[in-house]
């Protein structure tokens, strides 16, 4: 079986070519950095208009790059939703033509669901595991006990945690994007112990997250070094201070996920592998820290190659493979959403609007 899948829910400009041997054929992503980073952050009209201006090209391409013609595909899979609107609208729109023109099935994806099968296709990890998804918009944790059967353990009440990355970056003068600006701050920390941060919900029954008040006291931090020095942060209290959220980050993941693995277990005595995925997933200290409490808890620990943990279209064909060959599609009616949790059963938490209060995620 091969899959075109494309992937247009955000910033990256996505398509790959993806077969049920779990063989990567093809993956081709454009970034829109450039395009965002004078303004600190994605602007959803601008991201559309680079997915219309380039997908085409980048369909071409990939199929070039597999080789393999239309005529070989079994399906075309799209990310269907969660995600900035006009986005997701160009990339099922160009999949439905595609399908209707060589009278091939569509499978619209959900892009979380993406990241959550991206470990059964770079592993072959078995159902059930325990996946922590986090990412710009997203921090949840799930069981993930079948294709299309999530449920949720936790999420974030405020902010999800590489919203948290960015807000944190900016504070510090870093830029954007924030995950890996921080991420290389940190490793230049001479003194990472020196600012004390507190930890959110650390110790705390449950498995949600908060890191909204994690961000104000980085920006008080901020501003009393700034105003002790008169000359704002020097590049040492950058550093310093990046390499304390980081950490704080890292401790209140793995409380988080040590919480929800003894629920797993309870669940699943047969065990299970900790996963973890979405763009935060490419920290190595987040994923140094995971592997040390899976090790502890006899778990096997999965996380996908780097390139595989930011948005991608491989991971989308793979998704609408898994929903294929279990006999899924969706008719071309189908709509673009903005909004589409995996687990549609879990109570809305009470937080903020938007991604906190469970809306999204």
């Amino acid at each position: 079986m091969i899959v075109l899948g494309i992937e247009t829910s955000c910033d990256e400009t996505a398509a790959a070519v993806v077969t049920d041997a779990r063989e990567i054929r093809a993956d081709v992503v454009l970034s829109q950095l450039d395009d965002h980073t004078p303004y600190g952050g994605v602007v959803p009209e601008i991201a559309a208009r680079a997915h219309l201006e380039h997908l085409d090209g980048l369909v071409r391409r990939a199929m070039a790059e597999a080789g393999v013609g239309f005529g070989d595909l079994d399906a075309i899979a799209a990310t269907g939703g969660p995600g900035l609107i006009g986005g997701v609208i160009v990339g099922v729109m160009t999949a439905k033509a595609i399908a209707a023109a060589r009278n091939l099935p569509f499978v619209a994806v959900n892009h979380l669901e993406g990241h959550a099968l991206t470990a059964r296709l770079t592993h072959d990890v078995a159902f059930p595991y325990l996946l922590l998804l986090v990412s710009g918009g997203h921090c949840q944790l799930l069981v993930v006990e079948g294709v299309g059967r999530y449920r949720r353990l936790g999420t974030t009440i405020d902010d999800a945690v590489g919203e948290a990355f960015d807000k944190t970056a900016k504070l510090l003068g870093l830029g954007y994007p924030g995950g890996p600006l921080v991420e290389q701050a940190a490793a230049r920390a001479r003194n990472p112990g020196r600012f004390a941060l507190p930890r959110p919900l650390v110790g705390r029954p449950g498995c949600d997250f908060s890191f909204s008040g994690l961000k104000t006291a980085v920006r008080r931090h901020v501003e009393e070094v700034g105003a002790l020095s008169g000359a704002g942060l020097s590049d040492a209290d950058r550093d310093d201070l990046a390499a304390a959220f980081q950490a704080t980050v890292a401790e209140v993941m793995a409380d988080r996920c040590a919480r929800a693995i003894a629920r797993f277990k309870q669940d699943h005595p047969q065990g299970g592998a900790l996963v973890v995925a979405g763009g935060v997933a490419a920290n190595k200290t987040l994923r140094a820290r995971l592997q040390t409490l899976a090790d502890r808890e006899a778990m096997p620990f999965v996380a996908p190659p780097l390139r595989l943990c930011t948005d991608n279209a491989a991971m989308i064909a793979w998704a609408g493979i898994e929903r294929f060959r279990l006999g899924e599609q969706d008719p071309l009616s189908f709509a673009p959403r903005p909004r589409w949790p995996l687990d549609p059963s879990a109570a809305p938490v009470i937080g903020r609007a938007g991604v906190g209060s469970g809306v999204k995620a």
